[in-house]
């Protein structure tokens, strides 16, 4: 189980298929924490073999701007190997694991994902994992699966693809409960839920789509995918503190260090009680906005 000071700020989570140059050769501009090269759905199938070979060299050119990369890999897992040989070396920060089966599926990957790090020297556990729930079935064991290896770091529902094979409609009320199970496990096995609440295809209405994301993360999210480059700067806002929440944080964690000294646990803030469980909260807060400080301090240093 990792700490919080042990996670990743994924925050932005921007698709690219690896194979599509338009898409490539500007994503290292678009401010995205994370540059998602895409191997599974934005690649269909007759052209999967090509799009393997352009990984190591896409990896590289898209995380110029400071962003970390996950390559999408596919299922099943004659596809997903060659992906994941493919995609293992150092310009590859991690892997989203497409239709995650269960915790021996996640263990097989790492197994394959170690001994390609010691074969090509690198650091064992430098390649993270994102755990994708897409099935009924893998849903009935989301405890066990971002439990499975120390590499998973994050975990999302796919809404598209588990509405599907629930015969439901990918709608924002039908998935809530998914969700928010998914979240909860995800808390409990100390990885970043990553999603929305509600869908990420409608970008047409870019005041709607902020107002969801803050919806979201209310709900307890940390990042997201996005799919238009649009979406990733308002993303990156949704999900990091305002500048009220910190100096709210500041004043609370201030206060309880001045009423602890009167040996007092408990106090208000423009007639708002403040106790333990508020005091954790704000130090959370600030320790998430600190760790997203110093992620753009990183971009803007790589960008210039």
């Amino acid at each position: 189980m990792h700490s919080p000071d042990e996670l990743p700020v994924w925050r932005s989570l921007l698709y690219v298929p690896v194979n599509v140059e338009k898409f490539v050769e500007r994503a290292h501009t678009r401010g995205a924490d994370v540059i998602q090269l895409d191997l599974e759905d934005a690649v269909p199938p007759g052209e999967k073999a090509r799009a393997r070979t352009l990984v190591e060299k896409n990896a590289a050119r898209v995380r110029q701007g400071g962003a970390d990369v996950v390559v999408r890999i596919n299922q099943p897992l004659a596809l997903a190997v060659r992906d994941v040989e493919h995609a293992v070396g150092p310009d590859v920060d991690g892997l989203a694991i497409t239709k995650a089966d269960g915790a021996s599926h996640i263990r097989l990957l790492d197994e394959l994902v170690t001994e390609l790090e010691i074969k090509r020297g690198m650091v064992v556990g430098h390649t993270r994992f994102i755990t994708m729930i897409e099935t009924p079935d893998a849903f009935s064991r989301i405890d066990e699966i971002p439990r499975a290896s120390p590499r998973v770091v994050a975990m999302n529902i796919g809404g598209e693809d588990f509405a599907l094979n629930c015969d439901m409609q990918p709608d924002e009320d039908v998935l809530l409960h998914p969700k928010q199970r998914m979240i909860i496990a995800a808390r409990g096995a100390g990885v970043m839920p990553l999603g929305f609440i509600g869908t990420v295809a409608d970008f047409s209405d870019w005041d709607k789509f902020a107002t969801m994301v803050k919806r979201s993360r209310r709900f307890g999210f940390d990042g997201a995918g996005c799919i238009h480059p649009g979406q990733v700067k308002i993303v990156n806002a949704e999900y990091s503190p305002s500048e009220s929440e910190v100096a709210f944080a500041r004043k609370v964690i201030e206060m309880n260090l001045e009423y602890a000294a009167q040996g007092r646990g408990s106090f208000q803030i423009d007639g708002k009680m403040i106790d333990i469980p508020i005091v954790v909260r704000a130090e959370k807060l600030l320790r998430r906005h600190e760790k997203i400080r110093m992620r753009e301090a990183k971009t803007l240093a790589a960008a210039g």
